[in-house]
C-alpha cells in the first residue's frame, strides 16, 4: 500500500478549522449541545475527582484527550454528513450516535493503544506525587497546599509529565478517529498517518494543540458552561483539521 500524502496547510489554517468549526455548529446546534452537555458532565466529574483525589487528576484528565476524539465521533459524522450534503433536514442525532459501527474494530483498537497511555500517565503521576508527599493534602485546604512556593518542585514534575502524555496522546490521535471513521482504516495506520502530519506540519499543529488547550482552559472558568459550546465547536473543527491535512480518497 503506497504511502498516503498529505497536504501542507497555511500557518493560520487552525483559525479556518475553527471557523468551520462554528460554523458546523451553527448548522447543527442540537446535535452540538448535547455532546456540549456530555462534555460538560465530564468537567463536573472531574473537579469532583480533584476535591476528592487530588493525586489521580492529572491522569484522569487524560480522560478528556483519551475520551474527547471518540465522544467526538458523533461530531465528525456530522460535518461529514453537512460536507457530503446530506439530507434536507441535515444530520440526526440518532445517526450520530452509531457512527462507531462502522468502523468498531479498529475504534476499539485504537480505543485500547489510547488506554495504555492513559494508565502509564496515571503510574506517573501517581510516582510523582508520592515521592512528594508523605500525606494527602488536606481536603480543606487543598489547593492553596498544593501551591505553596515549596511545592514548587512538584507542580513542574507534575506539569512536567502531564505535557509529555499529553503531548503523546495529541500527536497520536489528532486525526486518527476521524481518519477511521471516513476511510475504515486500521489503527495503527491512522495513528502513524496522525503522528507524520505533525511530524510534516509541526508549527501548525502546535498552533493547533495551543488553541485546543487555550479555549478549552477558558471553558472551564465559569464552572466548565463554556464546554457547552467550546467542546462540540472544536469537535467539528477538528474534522476540518484532518479534511485538510488528509486529500480525499477521490484525490489522484
Amino acid at each position: 500500500m503506497d504511502k498516503l500524502e498529505l497536504t501542507q496547510p497555511a500557518p493560520a489554517a487552525p483559525l479556518r478549522w475553527l471557523a468551520l468549526g462554528w460554523r458546523d455548529f451553527a448548522r447543527c446546534p442540537k446535535i452540538g449541545l448535547f455532546y456540549g452537555l456530555c462534555f460538560f458532565l465530564m468537567g463536573q466529574a472531574l473537579w469532583w475527582v480533584f476535591q476528592t483525589a487530588p493525586e489521580y487528576m492529572l491522569a484522569l484528565s487524560a480522560g478528556f484527550l483519551l475520551l474527547g476524539p471518540f465522544l467526538c465521533l458523533g461530531l465528525y459524522d456530522a460535518s461529514r454528513t453537512l460536507e457530503l450534503g446530506g439530507d434536507a433536514n441535515g444530520p440526526s442525532l440518532r445517526s450520530t450516535l452509531t457512527a462507531w459501527k462502522v468502523s468498531k474494530g479498529p475504534m476499539a483498537i485504537f480505543a485500547g493503544m489510547l488506554l495504555i497511555i492513559e494508565l502509564l500517565w496515571g503510574r506517573a503521576s501517581l510516582v510523582v506525587f508520592a515521592v512528594t508527599f508523605n500525606t494527602r493534602p488536606s481536603d480543606q485546604k487543598l489547593l492553596g497546599d498544593l501551591l505553596q512556593l515549596e511545592n514548587i518542585g512538584f507542580l513542574l514534575s507534575y506539569s512536567a509529565v502531564g505535557a509529555v502524555f499529553a503531548g503523546l496522546i495529541f500527536v497520536t490521535s489528532v486525526i486518527s478517529v476521524p481518519m477511521i471513521l471516513d476511510r475504515q482504516v486500521d489503527a495503527v495506520s491512522a495513528g502513524l498517518t496522525s503522528m507524520r502530519a505533525c511530524a510534516q506540519n509541526p508549527g501548525v499543529m502546535l498552533l493547533w494543540g495551543a488553541l485546543i488547550t487555550l479555549l478549552v482552559l477558558l471553558a472551564m472558568l465559569p464552572w466548565f458552561l463554556g464546554l457547552l459550546v467550546i467542546a462540540p465547536v472544536l469537535g467539528h473543527a477538528s474534522w476540518h483539521a484532518y479534511r485538510h491535512l488528509v486529500p480525499p480518497q477521490h484525490a489522484g
